[in-house]
């Protein structure tokens, strides 16, 4: 089970990273390409302003799932570093219970803002913001899911996500 659960959220990693590469490569494309067009025909391409409206979401989740996955998102590990094993184990299950739950909320609360957004067109591109705003279920329910395996992780007496103790701290 626990191969598995690996294996589930090393392919979320994976999807997270060609996300945001793909978003990076194509906003520096289509920036690329106009400042070209703008600087020798005087024009350049009109998408090219729209394009981030439908990337920049998607490139932010894509990091928000790979920092999930790599267990690097924001945590304060006071407490569970004074308590004992078995307190600190307790405190992250509960932890990744709490994250599950938010998730689960924010897509709960998000369906009138998905409905919404089947309405809305991006002038220039002609295409739907849905496309930009299917983000949220992307990320929370990639964080969603990480967190329902790591918590399964941690109570069939696995480690939680492996983190370098030498970059624990980025500040």
């Amino acid at each position: 089970m626990l191969r598995l659960s690996d294996g589930a959220v090393g392919l979320l990693d994976w999807s997270g990273r060609l996300i945001a590469v793909s978003c990076l490569g194509v906003m520096f494309a289509a920036l690329l390409t106009n400042v070209v067009l703008r600087y020798a025909f005087g024009s350049g391409i009109a998408w090219a302003y729209e394009i981030h409206a439908l990337l920049l979401p998607w490139l932010v989740a894509g990091g928000v799932v790979i920092a999930a996955a790599r267990g690097r998102n924001i945590t304060v590990t006071l407490v569970p570093e004074l308590a004992g094993a078995g307190t600190a184990r307790l405190l992250a299950i509960a932890a990744q219970l709490a994250v599950l739950a938010i998730c689960l909320g924010v897509l709960q609360s998000s369906r009138p803002i998905l409905k919404a957004a089947q309405f809305q067109t991006l002038s220039t591109l002609g295409v739907r913001q849905i496309w930009g705003y299917a983000s949220l279920v992307y990320a929370f329910g990639g964080m969603g899911v990480i967190a329902a395996l790591t918590a399964l992780r941690l109570v069939a007496g696995g480690d939680a996500p492996l983190r370098d103790p030498a970059r624990a701290s980025l500040s």
